[in-house]
C-alpha cells in the first residue's frame, strides 16, 4: 500500500507534522497527520560504486542537492501547505555528523521562515515508534539492527532500555564492509546484494561466534572473513555465495540467541525487527522460528518503514509533540551519539494514541496460529 497524493476532498484533517531524516546515506521528508495517515515519505539514497564506502562530506553534498526537490515532493504529494503543519521535526541523532547537519540546519530554517515549533527526534526511537505504529506491536523485545546500530531494547519506566548491543561494530556495517570486498553492488544496498547471493549458497564455513551475555562482537568475524575470502576465493574452495550465506547464519544466530535471553528476562512473547537490517528475510525467518518454538510472536516491516525515513520521524515527533514537547531553537543542535535510553518517552506513559487503527500490508506479523494484530496507522492510497 504505497503512499501517494490524495485529492484535496479525501485529505485527512491536519494538523501535519513534517519530518526530515539524514542521519547517514540516506536523506528523506515525510509528512503524517495528526489523524494517523502518512501522507507522504520520498526519499533518496547517495549511493557509492562497488568497494566503496560513503563519507560523511560527499554524503552532505548528496543530501543538500536532494533537499529542496524532496520537500517540494513531500508537501506536493500530501497536499500540504507550510500552514496545515503543527511542526518541523528532525533527527538530533545518533548518526553521521556532516549528513546529521543537513537535517538539523534546514528544519531551524524551516521553523524560523514558516513560524513552527521545532522538535528534535533521536533516530533510534523513531525506528521503534514507527515498527510499533505500523506492525500494532504492543510492548515487545526490540531488536534495533542496521549499519550504525545493533541493540536489544525493551521499554521500562519511561525509556527504551538497551539489554543488549554490540560492543564494536554494527552488524550492517559487518555486512556493509564485507560487500566491499567481494566488490558487490550499493545498489540498492550492499546488504541487500548479499542477502541475494547468500541465497545461492550451498557450503558453510565455520567463522568466529561471538556472544557475550546479550552483548555482540562483530569486528572479530569480520577480520576473520576478510582473510579466508582471499585465501579460499584464490584455491576455489568456495564461492563469494557460499561466504555470504555463512556470515549471515553466524551473524543472525548470534542476534536471535541475545533477543531470545532478552524475551526471557522481560518475560515477553513478542519481538519486533526495525532497523534496515530488519528487512532481511533470512533474519525475520530464523527470528520467526525462533518466536514460534517460544509460542511468541514476530513483528517486522517491509522496506518502506524499516530503512531510515522521513515519516518515521514525523510521527515521533508528532507523538512527542502531542504530549508538550517541543526544542527550543537553541537545543536544536544534532549529535553522532545519542543513545537509545537517553529519551525519555512521555507519550508511553501516558499511551495515548496519535494515530488511528487501519490495516497496513506494510506489517508483517507471523505467529504460531496466524493471527495478526490490530495496525494503528494508515497509510494514504
Amino acid at each position: 500500500m504505497a503512499s501517494s497524493s490524495s485529492p484535496a476532498s479525501s485529505r485527512p484533517p491536519g494538523p501535519f507534522a513534517l519530518g526530515l531524516e539524514s542521519s547517514a546515506n540516506k536523506i528523506g521528508i515525510g509528512v503524517v497527520s495528526i489523524s494517523g495517515q502518512i501522507l507522504s515519505n520520498p526519499r533518496h539514497t547517495y549511493i557509492t560504486p562497488p568497494g566503496h564506502g560513503f563519507l560523511p562530506r560527499e554524503t552532505a553534498q548528496h543530501h543538500l542537492v536532494h533537499l529542496l526537490p524532496l520537500l517540494r515532493a513531500a508537501l506536493a504529494e500530501a497536499d500540504a501547505s507550510p500552514a496545515d503543519l503543527a511542526c518541523i521535526c528532525y533527527t538530533m541523532g545518533p548518526g553521521m555528523g556532516g549528513p546529521l547537519q543537513v537535517a538539523a540546519a534546514s528544519a531551524r530554517a524551516l521553523s524560523l521562515v514558516w513560524g513552527k515549533p521545532l522538535v528534535a527526534v533521536n533516530h533510534c526511537v523513531a525506528h521503534i515508534e514507527m515498527g510499533r505504529a505500523v506492525t500494532g506491536a504492543v510492548d515487545p523485545v526490540v531488536l534495533y539492527v542496521s549499519g550504525g546500530n545493533t541493540q536489544v531494547i525493551a521499554y521500562s519506566e519511561g525509556r527504551y532500555r538497551i539489554f543488549g548491543e554490540t560492543i564494536d561494530i554494527a552488524v550492517g556495517n559487518c555486512l556493509d564492509r564485507f560487500a566491499r570486498i567481494l566488490k558487490l553492488s550499493n545498489d540498492p544496498s550492499p546488504g541487500y546484494n548479499i542477502e541475494q547471493l547468500a541465497k545461492k549458497g550451498e557450503k558453510f564455513i565455520d567463522l568466529p561466534y561471538v556472544v557475550k551475555g546479550m552483548d555482540v562482537s562483530f569486528s572479530g568475524i569480520l577480520s576473520f572473513i576478510e582473510a579466508a575470502a582471499i585465501e579460499k576465493l584464490e584455491n576455489n574452495e568456495c564461492t563469494p555465495a557460499d561466504l555470504c550465506y555463512s556470515l549471515q547464519e553466524t551473524l543472525f544466530a548470534m542476534l536471535v540467541e541475545i533477543t531470545e535471553r532478552a524475551m526471557a528476562h522481560c518475560d515477553s512473547k513478542d519481538v519486533l525487527i526495525v532497523g534496515g537490517v530488519g528487512c532481511n528475510e533470512r533474519l525475520q525467518e530464523m527470528m520467526r522460528i525462533m518466536c514460534s518454538e517460544r509460542g511468541g510472536r514476530l513483528f517486522a516491516t517491509d522496506d518502506r518503514y524499516c530503512i531510515d525515513n522521513g515519516a518515521m520521524i514525523a510521527y515521533t515527533g508528532l507523538l512527542a509533540y502531542a504530549h508538550g514537547v517541543t526544542t527550543p531553537l537553541e537545543d536544536s543542535t544534532f549529535t553522532q551519539r545519542f543513545r537509545t535510553d537517553e529519551v525519555h518517552a512521555i507519550w508511553r506513559e501516558k499511551e495515548v494514541p496519535v494515530l488511528n487503527n487501519t490495516d497496513s500490508d506494510a506489517a508483517v506479523e507471523v505467529s504460531i496460529d496466524g493471527t495478526s494484530g490490530p495496525t494503528p496507522i494508515a497509510v494514504d492510497s
